[in-house]
């Protein structure tokens, strides 16, 4: 979910979804988290070359309706759940906010399996 105040995080997104439809998502998001630094459309269409995408089909992919329509739905769907940032988490439907300490995970599915 790219976050509104980051100006950057919209192409990140596109990036990532263009990738994604060449098979390959994990591999940009991985190179766009390893150097935060530069996260430019050139330092993109550079990591999709270095991780094999089909560079022409890349570009195509970043203006096509299909990838607009993936974001939406992504935007979409953030909404209807009330999540208004990242990261966030659902497990067995309860919600959970923000960056967590493996604690509050253990705790809130401790509750769910006592609940049963």
């Amino acid at each position: 979910m790219p976050l509104s105040f980051h100006k950057n995080a919209p192409a990140a997104h596109a990036a990532s979804e263009a990738a994604f439809m060449q098979g390959k998502f994990w591999e940009m998001h991985d190179a766009i988290f390893k150097s935060q630094r530069d996260l430019s459309a050139a330092t993109f269409e550079r990591y999709a070359g270095e991780i094999g995408l089909d560079v022409a089909q890349y570009r195509k992919d970043l203006s096509s309706a299909e990838l607009k329509a993936r974001i939406d739905g992504d935007l979409g769907q953030a909404r209807s759940l009330n999540v208004t940032g990242t990261p966030a988490f659902f497990i067995n439907g309860r919600f959970l906010s923000g960056a967590q300490p493996v604690s509050a995970f253990t705790r809130l599915i401790d509750e769910m399996l006592k609940k049963g």
